[in-house]
């Protein structure tokens, strides 16, 4: 009973780095999709993050 429980703990200490590399994922694609759609409603990545403005000629 008791090597099982080791078995167990063990076995979520081996799991955990592996998931650590999924979450770095995750947080990667969601902020790829957050400046794809700040890029749809016209907002580009400078410093600071400023709003396009339309480009008019100047005649």
């Amino acid at each position: 009973m008791k090597n099982r429980k080791i078995l167990r703990v063990t076995a979520c200490l081996m799991i955990l780095p592996l998931l650590s590399g999924c979450w770095t994922l995750v947080a990667a694609g969601a902020g790829a999709y957050g400046g794809y759609k700040m890029k749809e409603n016209g907002y580009t990545l400078q410093n600071p993050i400023t709003k396009e403005k339309s480009k008019k000629s100047s005649q």
